[in-house]
């Protein structure tokens, strides 16, 4: 497929924009490979106003993730005159919300749902999507990816696991699964079915009697606390 340059966007009076609905960000301008989704609401940027035929470079701004987004859809943003500007909260902010985290990814789980790579917004989740959501729904800010995630919590032991915490997975070399620990040796976590299930579920760290909990916890890595809302740089 030849890519040819478009002709540039019309200007918008700035730099930031708001998402007046849902939008998909693909991995390449053919716009294939879903890599994460902006909620309705969300801020972004163009990072190149020279379009790629049929798609745009964006970055969004609670995360920093990068996309493309058909070009079609830049008409379901709109500018904004002040600048994304995140809030920061210290670990007591954060202790107070994670009811809250739990609630949603609870509720999440209640709704019909599948294994989605690259989803963010609901009803489908990737695993790292559901956890950055439900912590988004609560105003607390989380970078995208699993491994971003686990670079981003503070390390602590698995005797001092609490609801709320994080609970890692994947090889010796990098993480690749997160999921959200509810207490009792139980965590949830949104699981493709590679892996025994598709969409989001509950598995345990200590009750290995189910297949999916004992393949899981062979591949665990670390546990994580969040300690402080994310700001990109």
């Amino acid at each position: 497929m030849v890519i040819r340059r478009a002709r540039p966007l019309p200007p918008i009076s700035g730099p930031t924009y708001r998402c007046l609905r849902p939008l998909n960000l693909y991995k390449t301008p053919h716009l294939q490979d879903l890599v994460t989704q902006a909620r309705a609401g969300g801020y972004l940027q163009f990072t190149d106003t020279a379009a790629v035929e049929g798609a745009v470079a964006v970055r969004l701004w609670e995360d920093g993730y990068p996309g493309w987004i058909a070009q079609a859809e830049s008409r379901a943003l709109t500018p904004v005159d002040r600048p994304y500007a995140p809030i920061q909260l210290d670990r007591a902010a954060i202790a107070a919300r994670l009811p809250q985290v739990i609630a949603f990814a609870r509720q999440a789980m209640a709704q019909p749902n599948r294994y989605l790579w690259g989803g963010t917004v609901g009803p489908d989740f990737d695993c790292s999507g559901l956890v950055q959501t439900a912590f988004g729904a609560a105003g607390i800010i989380l970078p995208r990816d699993s491994y971003q995630q686990e670079a981003f919590t503070a390390p602590i032991a698995w005797r001092d696991l609490e609801p709320g915490d994080l609970v890692f997975f994947g090889s010796p070399e990098r993480t690749q699964h997160v999921g959200l620990y509810l207490g009792g040796g139980t965590y949830i976590h949104s699981s493709g079915i590679d892996q025994g299930r598709n969409g989001i579920g509950l598995d345990s760290l200590t009750d290995l009697s189910d297949p999916i909990s004992r393949t899981y916890y062979e591949q665990r890595r670390r546990p994580g606390r969040v300690i402080a809302s994310y700001c990109p740089d």
